[in-house]
């Protein structure tokens, strides 16, 4: 699993590319929560992510939970089918915010910023 940061319109962008599993996910995780501390958004690219597995789901639930619990933002976009379908058989997919793309993802979070 390869990982690379940026940033645009004021968010903290993760581009995660290959597969998130038992063996990457613990870096993944601490990655995020990591990035999650110093920026009130982050959007986790997963249009490279080919496999994901439940230590990945949990990885980005716990994410999930600590942005909540902070009162930050963490949207997922440009999921890949392998990915939106792991997401959908664990009913996941709601839980989630959700885009199809960067520009989406980045424009609702500005739009919803103010909630």
């Amino acid at each position: 699993m390869n990982t690379a940061t940026r940033h645009n319109k004021g968010a903290t962008i993760m581009d995660v590319a290959g597969h998130i599993d038992i063996g990457s996910s613990p870096a993944l995780r601490k990655s995020m929560l990591e990035y999650l501390k110093h920026s009130d958004r982050l959007a986790v690219n997963l249009a490279g992510v080919k496999y994901l597995d439940s230590s990945g789901i949990a990885s980005l639930l716990e994410v999930l939970k600590e942005a909540r619990s902070s009162k930050k933002r963490f949207v997922l976009f440009g999921l890949t089918a392998a990915v939106r379908e792991v997401l959908q058989l664990t009913r996941l997919t709601g839980v989630f915010e959700v885009y199809e793309s960067e520009d989406e993802a980045l424009t609702a979070e500005t739009a919803a910023g103010g909630r």
